[in-house]
């Protein structure tokens, strides 16, 4: 009872697929991230089935890309989405740490927000639309949106928090983390066999692009911020789906290796 509690708390926490409602408690939030990947396997599920149909129909690439890009936005709600706006909202102002932490609190969307959306649907879109279609790319990507989120989870229960109070630190501060540390690096590397088993050179392209974005964001973070921040992970997340959907259409198509 108490695994199903955490997995539904998970997707009602990090998706918008409709949940069950309960009163959350301690063992609910302890285990949480460790099911965080589990959204990530919807979402490459769907998309991995989309890629199919689209292949068995003979779906154009502008509706293709169109879909892919729209449908890890419908399944999270944006949660990601809007972490990885206030981000760029914050890096862009070039203020002192503290400033920047007050305007990844502040409700209001600026103007670099809207600026660094755009571009990053318009890349997505573009390079969705360039995607190599094929039984091995798919495989690679769709577990990417796993593996991407246990990287995220494995930061929060690893990584300093730069506030005392917020998201992060409140899933850091109630999680199991030893555990949960070792249940999310389990996951991370099972999705990174699976990776390679489909594609051996895509997968480990993809792997070198995710882990690239992991560095850079454990980097910025502690660099800009003094720590992460809910907002922060999203923002991960997100440079995560783009950069190894680049890996896979770079390795996939400009290398013909799909």
């Amino acid at each position: 009872m108490n695994l199903l509690r955490t997995v539904v708390a998970a997707f009602s926490m990090y998706s918008a697929i409709p949940m069950p409602q309960f009163a959350w408690d301690e063992k609910t939030t302890r285990y949480l991230l460790c099911a965080f990947p589990l959204v990530g396997g919807v979402t490459g599920g769907m998309v991995w089935g989309w890629l199919w149909l689209c292949g068995c129909l003979g779906v154009g690439p502008v509706l293709l890309a169109a879909v892919a890009t729209a449908i890890p936005v419908l399944v999270t709600g944006g949660i990601h989405l809007d972490g990885f706006c206030d981000t760029v909202d914050a890096l862009a102002s070039h203020a002192p740490t503290d400033q920047k932490l007050q305007i990844l609190k502040d409700a209001h969307t600026g103007a670099f927000a809207l600026i660094g959306c755009s571009l990053y649907l318009l890349l997505t879109f573009g390079l969705w639309s360039e995607f190599p279609v094929s039984h091995r790319t798919c495989g690679v990507i769709g577990i990417g949106f796993v593996a991407s989120r246990a990287l995220s989870g494995l930061s929060v229960v690893t990584f300093r928090c730069a506030k005392t109070s917020g998201l992060a630190a409140g899933f850091a501060d109630a999680a199991q983390k030893g555990r949960c540390a070792c249940v999310l690096l389990a996951i991370f590397w099972l999705c990174a066999f699976g990776m390679l088993q489909f594609h051996l050179k895509v997968g480990a392209a993809c792997l070198l692009a995710l882990s690239a974005v992991f560095l850079l964001y454990r980097r910025t973070s502690y660099q800009q911020f003094g720590g992460i921040t809910g907002d922060l992970a999203g923002w991960f997340l997100q440079l995560a789906e783009l950069g190894m959907l680049f890996a896979v259409v770079f390795a996939g198509r400009m290398m013909g290796w799909n």
